[in-house]
């Protein structure tokens, strides 16, 4: 069960804030060994991790269209319909940004501007496991089709029959991706960082997923493959004065602990009756969990942390830095003082778990502290930015002396002499 603490002082907040860790050494180790078999061998070695991790050994690692036309078939009505909805939302809030270009003229001559353009090709992991997370599809899917991405893959395990969950499917094709395969954890990161006989390499990959394909990210990004951000296990910090609901409470912490074994929730507050009220509230609503094992393992390595003010409470968030923050009681005040979160969720009637599906916000969410430098996933991280400088005899005259001066400083004298050159061609009347 959750662990109450009362009145910590400062001195104790880093240890109490501390993320679940199990064998990090263990796990680069496995996954390094992971990448090297993929890029050595390919879908040999893919085929040989699905036999081992999955339970099966696929015939083709693509997903045929009649796949997916009959896995839609499959897909109930009302969860269809739910899908769409969500679709809509996550549409509108990840509109592509406007293309106007803005002609900056830094000095008389010199003409800058910058022009944002989609990244060619994206891969997307969407885990298996003991969830199908279809969400996840639309939000990655819907902003990198917003964004223009050429060719977008998409990754993800099938279970033991061979076959990908149905509305993971179905949501793939409400977002208008159609190149799926069927591989995942460590080495489905690793296909699409550097390709195999079947999988292309891709540009950027996106997605999150269980310590070993956070692994990967990492790993595979130190060999120049761009990702979207560490994103290892979920988590929720609830920060809570004392006009909260204790069951509301309770709910959106067993929400985010049902996510895994590792975890994390969190509830701060500066009242002590409601921090024990919501133990007790976890306690009772934990039985009528169907997931109350894992929920109960997320559990013992979270806390209850009661603080002598909400002022306080937002400090000891903002030092955590949160996946998903939670605000109840006095809501609007406190996230006037939010400086480090991934995404936040205000007042009674917010809970988290409608940004996880509908809201039209983004799921895909820095973790582990991570949000104090990292965004969640939008449009714009499926785009980069190029810029461009174009200069006239004159503004290249206007600014030669300043570039030859720091250049010559630098010791760097053929990029002064870069400019030299032109300059001496230039006429003098110019």
């Amino acid at each position: 069960m959750m662990q109450l603490v009362k009145y910590p002082p400062r001195a104790e907040w880093k240890e109490l804030l501390m993320r679940p860790s199990a064998g990090e050494t263990e796990v680069l180790a496995t996954v390094k060994n992971i990448i090297s078999q993929v890029k050595t061998s390919g879908d040999l070695a893919l085929r040989a991790y699905a036999e081992k991790f999955d339970g099966f050994v696929p015939d083709q690692f693509a997903v045929s269209d009649e796949e997916i036309k009959n896995a839609c078939l499959q897909v109930p009505d009302a969860l269809k319909t739910a899908i769409g909805e969500a679709a809509q939302n996550i549409t509108r809030f990840h509109e592509k940004p406007g293309a106007e270009v803005r002609v900056v003229e830094t000095m008389p001559g010199v003409s800058c501007w910058k022009k944002q353009l989609p990244i060619e090709k994206v891969g997307l992991y969407i885990p298996g496991g003991t969830a199908p997370l279809f969400s996840t599809v639309l939000m990655l899917g819907i902003p990198a089709k917003n964004a223009g991405c050429e060719q977008i893959i998409l990754c993800t395990p099938a279970g033991r029959n061979g076959k990908i969950h149905p509305a993971i499917l179905y949501a793939a094709s409400v977002a208008g991706i159609t190149e799926i395969y069927k591989t995942g954890g460590a080495q489905a990161i690793a296909a699409m960082a550097f390709g195999t006989e079947s999988i292309p390499p891709v540009d950027k990959i996106f997605g999150p997923g269980n310590r070993y394909v956070t692994a990967a990210k990492l790993l595979v990004q130190g060999e120049g493959i761009a990702i979207d951000m560490p994103a290892g296990p979920s988590e929720i910090c609830i920060v809570a004065g004392r006009s909260a609901e204790p069951s509301f409470i309770a709910a959106d912490l067993l929400a985010q602990a049902e996510h895994g074994e590792d975890s994390q929730v969190l509830l701060l507050t500066d009242d002590e009756a409601l921090a024990e009220a919501t133990v007790k509230e976890v306690s009772r609503q934990l039985d009528l969990t169907p997931r109350k094992k894992i929920a109960a393992r997320a559990l013992s390595s979270s806390r209850v942390i009661v603080l002598r003010s909400l002022e306080e409470a937002m400090e000891m968030s903002n030092a955590y830095a949160p996946e998903h923050l939670l605000l109840m009681g006095e809501a609007e005040e406190m996230a006037a003082q939010v400086r480090h979160a991934g995404s936040v969720f205000i007042g009674s009637y917010s809970p988290e778990a409608v940004g996880d599906y509908a809201s039209g916000t983004n799921h895909a969410l820095p973790t582990y502290g991570y949000a104090r430098s990292f965004s969640g996933v939008s449009t714009g991280s499926f785009m980069k930015w190029i810029s461009f400088q174009q200069l006239t005899q004159e503004g290249l005259k206007n600014i030669s002396t300043t570039v030859i001066t720091m250049a010559e400083e630098e010791g760097l004298y053929a990029h002064g002499q870069a400019v030299r050159i032109r300059i001496d061609t230039i006429p003098c009347s110019q």
